[in-house]
């Protein structure tokens, strides 16, 4: 095919890391406490079986591209060691797609940090122009559009959790009627840590 002739079909994607069934349930009841503060039912709650530590967003792709991306998390990623995460808190923030996120956010380690640098820097090298501006790893728990009638609570709760990352997953993310839909395109394990 010529270039520039047909555009490519495109996807809508991004590097997470995989979260254990305990956490995800903890987290779920920690979301269920915060729905008290959606009386207009306006957040659109992730379902727990989705949650996921987001690590890069690479918006709308080519399917050429997900397949380099994809290559390269395996070759960059087969030395990497599992990691152990701490969520502490739970915030809101403006994500760069314009909604307000609710979500869980990790400490920072050494660790999460050069992970995170890491997978940044093989989806820049294949040419994924990605925002730097102010992005920080988390689990989204819920989205809310910007106009909403949410009431923020006063103070958002505290967290002491712990959980162990072993898996690097691409993922697809769908936009649906109530949600996104998160489909795995490529799961890179992480080495047991030592």
């Amino acid at each position: 095919m010529a270039e520039g002739s047909v555009s490519e079909s495109k996807i809508r994607a991004f590097f997470a890391l995989r979260l254990r069934d305990p956490i995800a349930r903890q987290l779920a009841n920690c979301a269920d406490s915060l729905a008290v503060y959606d009386r207009g039912v306006e957040v659109d709650w992730v379902e727990s079986d989705s949650y996921h530590l987001t690590l890069c967003f690479l918006g709308d792709i080519s399917i050429g591209k997900v397949e380099e991306v994809s290559d390269a998390a395996k070759k960059y990623l087969a030395a990497e060691q599992s990691l152990n995460i701490h969520i502490e808190e739970i915030e809101s923030f403006q994500s760069a797609s314009n909604w307000t996120l609710i979500a869980a956010k990790t400490s920072c380690t050494p660790e999460l940090d050069a992970l995170h640098c890491l997978v940044e820097t093989f989806v820049e090298q294949a040419g994924v122009d990605i925002p730097h501006d102010g992005f920080r790893p988390h689990i989204t728990l819920g989205r809310i559009a910007q106009n909403n009638s949410f009431n923020t609570p006063a103070c958002w709760p505290k967290l002491d959790l712990y959980s162990l990352a072993d898996a690097v997953v691409l993922f697809q993310s769908k936009i649906g009627g109530r949600g996104s839909v998160y489909t795995p395109l490529a799961t890179i394990e992480l080495k047991d840590l030592a």
